[in-house]
């Protein structure tokens, strides 16, 4: 069978990282070329299939009606190709399964309990897939995905672990010097560390008093971060009062380097969700031990956190 015609297939690897990931700039760093060379290669693909792919009348990253028809058909291409070269290679003749999850919960919750996955899991290789907006979590990037979600994802067996409960957070280096708090309202006298806004899937500060009932307040000053893991670290160097998700720093607050600014928690009905694809190539692999491994270390969290802390929970 002769496979043509055939379009160049370094300029298709270029335009499916763009469109992914929905930038240039982070198209060319995983792939470690240039801005210029994607623009070029992309270029070259529309002049070959003599059609646009991309919006060019858009400062952002915008697919014509052709390019999304074209961008699925190549990343379901691909990710046959990528799966059989993986089962040949055998990663060193070790199973891996990809992870994907946001720059915060990988930081933060899975890479410290990499060491307990590699004793228990020691013929399999972790591979951990980093990006903050889920919706970008696509085609064959990873097996296993985990979020927190306003509400269950359309795509994909997804099972929700738990609802979130969130209280502000700062250090004791800052309470010693700020403190202490007596209530709420005395929170609009501080410093605030906010993720930024454009991650709507987090819980804002005017959502919190929102959902306890309370009015919303207006702090003295405030920071704005676009990481939740920066907003932490900030957090921990004494910057601040940050909103604090339970299982993401929970070893802070068992450690003491974070402290609850007030006894006020919010139970959300936000949840982390495990999203497994729904896709054949991902089904045969065997991840069911993974999705188990996973569900324990949140319930083990779930229990230190218990022992740890002592809050007033609020629906």
């Amino acid at each position: 069978m002769k496979l043509s015609p055939l379009p160049p297939f370094r300029a298709l690897l270029y335009f499916e990282a763009t469109a992914r990931l929905g930038s240039f700039t982070q198209a060319a760093n995983e792939l470690h070329v240039t801005q210029g060379a994607i623009s070029r290669q992309i270029a070259l693909l529309e002049e070959y299939l003599a059609t646009t792919l991309l919006d060019r009348t858009t400062r952002s990253v915008k697919l014509t009606k052709t390019g999304k028809r074209y961008l699925h058909v190549v990343q379901k291409s691909l990710q046959p190709l990528v799966q059989a070269t993986a089962e040949i290679t055998h990663w060193q003749g070790k199973q891996q399964i990809t992870i994907a999850t946001s720059t915060a919960l990988a930081s933060m919750w899975l890479i410290p309990k990499i060491s307990d996955f590699n004793l228990h899991y020691p013929d399999i290789e972790l591979r951990i897939f980093a990006v903050d907006n889920p919706f970008n979590s696509q085609g064959s990037e990873y097996d296993l995905a985990i979020y927190y979600l306003r509400h269950p994802p359309q795509h994909g067996k997804s099972i929700p672990l738990h609802a979130e409960e969130i209280v502000p957070v700062c250090s004791p280096q800052y309470m010693d010097k700020y403190g202490p708090i007596g209530d709420i309202n005395d929170l609009k006298e501080h410093t605030w560390l906010t993720l930024d806004e454009s991650l709507t899937h987090w819980i804002s500060w005017d959502d919190w008093f929102d959902k306890l009932g309370l009015p919303r307040l207006k702090p003295k000053r405030r920071i704005n971060i676009n990481s939740y893991s920066m907003v932490i670290q900030a957090a921990l160097s004494g910057q601040g009062i940050a909103l604090g998700w339970k299982n993401l720093i929970d070893s802070y607050l068992h450690a003491g380097s974070l402290v609850p600014a007030v006894n006020r928690t919010l139970h959300t009905n936000y949840k982390f969700y495990i999203i497994e694809q729904d896709d054949e190539l991902v089904r045969r692999k065997n991840i069911q031990p993974i999705f188990d491994w996973l569900i324990d270390q949140i319930d083990h969290s779930e229990r230190e956190f218990s022992v740890a802390t002592d809050f007033e929970t609020l629906a």
